[in-house]
């Protein structure tokens, strides 16, 4: 084999890659300090699903991560796992699924490049600087190789960047597209400079909420890094348990992800509390990137008028406001999201499909889904809450 020969190799364990190989293609913006641009994909994040549980044996999540190597070094990795199911996806394929079985197919399991259980855009065929064009083919290549030699369904790749999917569309992949809700920080000094964009409507509605949602008879509190204690996170795991059941059956993440967390992730949480008497009554809880605060879960154990907007929104706004972040992501889904500034942005996927008849099926539903999100990405950001005119009235 030459020096610059490629081999793509599947582990069934992000430690057998190592954290100073994987994040030199995840996040090397990150190796001389500072955050990085996405926090989901580091080491230490997929280690923690993987450590705790979360994902691995008997959850439907199986890792097979990809790496690319030349002359014996990491210059490009994946998170690939191999799917029973098509929960904690939030791109859906339930329709492909019982479509492709009605037909006589399997459709499981199928290869999902992903962040488990986290709908938030981001690199998914991680390469070093320098190797970003060789590895990112060679991992499109490894990825479908896999997904044919193991006579799987399918190949997707969930919440990539749209650089990748026009990359994956390009090596014949099939690219969709979905869309979800962005708070943009344009520069706001506080929060008021965020009001004085808005119609004046939305304006006083947005302060009668927060009015609202802060009389809930105790205190909000904003907690990153060791001012997180074992007993908030003891909080955040039940409200996370109580909206994991209600929303999806059974929570997708184990109690001692919480834990590790606790341990290696505090630095990247940001949990913002509601505190009744010092006691939590309702968390949100995020993940902070360079540029973007990402809103993940949220529970209550009392129900007050207007508090998961403040806890959820508003108060991530003013985190990102503070910390001269870009952008806040507040998950899948939520029209009601619009009235509070939060307006839809394009999000993308690849799909690699092996039955060639059932993919030019996929492909024609695909064009027409894709002209008829674009339609509804105009239609809604003209319903948002911005002024429409510089000269609408003030208060």
């Amino acid at each position: 084999m030459s020096d610059t020969a490629l081999s793509v190799t599947a582990h069934d364990s992000i430690h057998a890659i190592g954290r100073e190989a994987w994040d030199a293609c995840a996040c090397p913006e990150a190796a001389t300090g500072g955050r990085p641009a996405d926090p989901f994909t580091t080491h230490r994040f997929l280690a923690a699903l993987e450590d705790s549980g979360s994902v691995g044996t008997g959850t439907g999540w199986h890792p097979h991560y990809l790496t690319v190597a030349r002359a014996g070094a990491v210059i490009a990795c994946a998170p690939l796992y191999l799917k029973g199911h098509s929960q904690g996806e939030y791109i859906f394929d339930h329709n492909w699924a019982h479509a492709y079985e009605r037909a006589g197919g399997r459709y499981y399991p199928k290869a999902q490049v992903a962040v488990p259980f986290t709908p938030v855009t981001g690199r998914r065929l991680l390469a070093r600087p320098g190797d970003e064009a060789a590895g990112r083919a060679a991992l499109l290549q490894g990825a479908t190789a896999l997904a044919a030699q193991n006579r799987l369904s399918s190949l997707h790749l969930t919440f990539c960047t749209e650089d990748e999917a026009e990359a994956g569309e390009a090596a014949g992949l099939l690219a969709r597209r979905s869309q979800q809700y962005h708070w943009h920080n344009r520069g706001y000094a506080d929060f008021d400079a965020f009001l004085a964009d808005l119609s004046s409507r939305k304006r006083k509605a947005i302060r009668k909420e927060r009015t609202r949602a802060q009389a809930f008879g105790g205190e909000i509190v904003a907690l990153t890094g060791d001012a997180i204690r074992p007993e908030h996170w003891d909080a955040m795991w039940q409200f996370y348990q109580d909206t994991g059941a209600r929303k999806w059956g059974t929570p997708y993440l184990t109690r001692a992800f919480f834990d590790i967390a606790h341990e290696r992730l505090a630095d990247d949480v940001l949990l913002v509390l509601a505190l009744r008497d010092g006691v939590p009554v309702a968390g949100a809880m995020n993940l902070i990137g360079r540029s973007a605060l990402y809103g993940r879960y949220w529970g209550c154990t009392e129900d007050h008028p207007c508090l998961h907007f403040e806890l959820c929104y508003y108060r991530a706004m003013d985190f990102a406001i503070e910390h001269g972040l870009e952008w806040v992501e507040a998950g899948a889904q939520g029209e009601h999201k619009l009235a509070r500034g939060y307006l839809p942005r394009a999000t993308h996927s690849l799909h690699w499909l092996r039955d060639p008849g059932f993919a030019e099926a996929v492909a024609q539903y695909l064009e027409a889904e894709r002209a008829a999100v674009e339609e509804e990405i105009e239609i809604l950001t003209g319903y948002g809450p911005f002024r429409k005119t510089p000269m609408e009235d003030h208060e």
